[in-house]
């Protein structure tokens, strides 16, 4: 009897070594001490203690078994924007968010040009108090262009400047810029000197016009080339263009150049929950130098919403207004990039 029981429990242990568990040597050994035992009641109770050990075991063992997850690090924002890697890139032909969409409900220009809009509108009169807002978004029109990376992107951003305050004269909009462009867009990943690294290079067209008659008529056509850097929360976008030459009988704004320039800098970084943005240009001449800045503050209001300050100083905040100085500050609300 002793010896069958024996038996069978070196044959229960073997059946379940077959099935893929994983058995410890002294729990076999340990089923052939409890077929020497005796008494039946003992007997029976060293098996069900054995028992309960094998099912533990069993249940332990698979789970130890599992592979662990592993997370993927979060692509930076740069590569989000323009959907560098291939998880952005699943989400391709949206449309998206190309620079900042936000209204100013309140600005106010301590620099306010009023002559030239004066002019061509008698008897208005411009206030220093304005409404400022931009709608920007952007669409990928042809992704991996000849089988290569390269994406083919549209964008297009309005800006206009509406003297909301002005109800003696209906307030009227002052001025409005259209900026459609269209945006060659390739990405890389250089090291650079182990402070940054380059995220994409852009070529494109880009025209931008106020769609109004002389002598408010302004217009330009570029052609332009970025590229993107990043570094954790830190991100600059070195952005440059030519001016595609206009003949003198067409060009309303011959001297642009001279103010706005050849190129910008963009420089956004994150602080806390605040999220701090500069944009700088200057015009590269030793003679009639001129600057502008852009300074930028956001910082979270509801889910889809920030709260966004804005300080413009310098040249070309407008069309119109490319060639004076303006100095304005407003307050207002930005969408989050979705």
């Amino acid at each position: 009897m002793i010896r069958r029981l024996l038996m069978a429990g070196i044959l229960l242990a073997c059946l379940l070594g077959m099935q893929g568990y994983k058995v410890a040597a002294e729990e076999v050994a340990s089923l052939g001490g409890c077929a020497g035992i005796d008494d039946d009641a003992a007997r029976l109770r060293c098996y069900d203690k054995m028992a309960g050990r094998l099912s533990k075991a069993l249940e332990v063992t698979p789970a130890l078994q599992q592979p662990v997850e592993t997370k993927s690090p979060e692509s930076s924002y740069l590569t989000r924007t323009w959907q560098l890697d291939d998880e952005s890139r699943r989400k391709r032909f949206a449309v998206m968010p190309h620079r900042q969409n936000y209204i100013l409900p309140y600005t106010y220009n301590f620099h306010q040009e009023k002559e030239t809009y004066a002019a061509a509108n008698p008897g208005v009169e411009v206030k220093d108090e304005e409404v400022k807002y931009q709608i920007s978004l952007k669409v990928k029109i042809w992704e991996d262009i000849f089988k290569t990376k390269t994406d083919l992107w549209f964008g297009y951003t309005q800006i206009s400047l509406w003297q909301l305050f002005n109800t003696e004269d209906s307030s009227p909009f002052r001025e409005t810029n259209y900026e459609p462009e269209v945006l060659l867009t390739y990405p890389i990943d250089n090291d650079i000197l182990g402070l940054m690294r380059s995220r994409f290079i852009q070529v494109g067209f880009n025209h931008q016009s106020n769609g109004r008659s002389e002598p408010l008529s302004r217009s330009w056509n570029r052609v332009v080339a970025n590229v993107g850097f990043d570094r954790d929360v830190f991100s600059m976008v070195v952005k440059t263009w030519y001016r595609i030459p206009e003949s003198g009988e067409k060009d309303d704004n011959h001297d642009i150049s001279s103010y706005l320039g050849y190129g910008e800098l963009w420089l956004t970084t994150m602080w806390k929950n605040f999220h701090v943005g500069l944009m700088y240009r200057n015009n590269l001449r030793f003679s009639d130098n001129r600057s502008t800045a852009q300074l930028e503050l956001s910082f979270p209001m509801t889910e889809h919403i920030n709260g966004y300050i804005q300080y413009f100083n310098g040249y070309g905040e407008s069309l119109v207004d490319y060639n004076h100085y303006t100095n304005r500050i407003g307050v207002g609300v930005m969408v989050k990039d979705w």
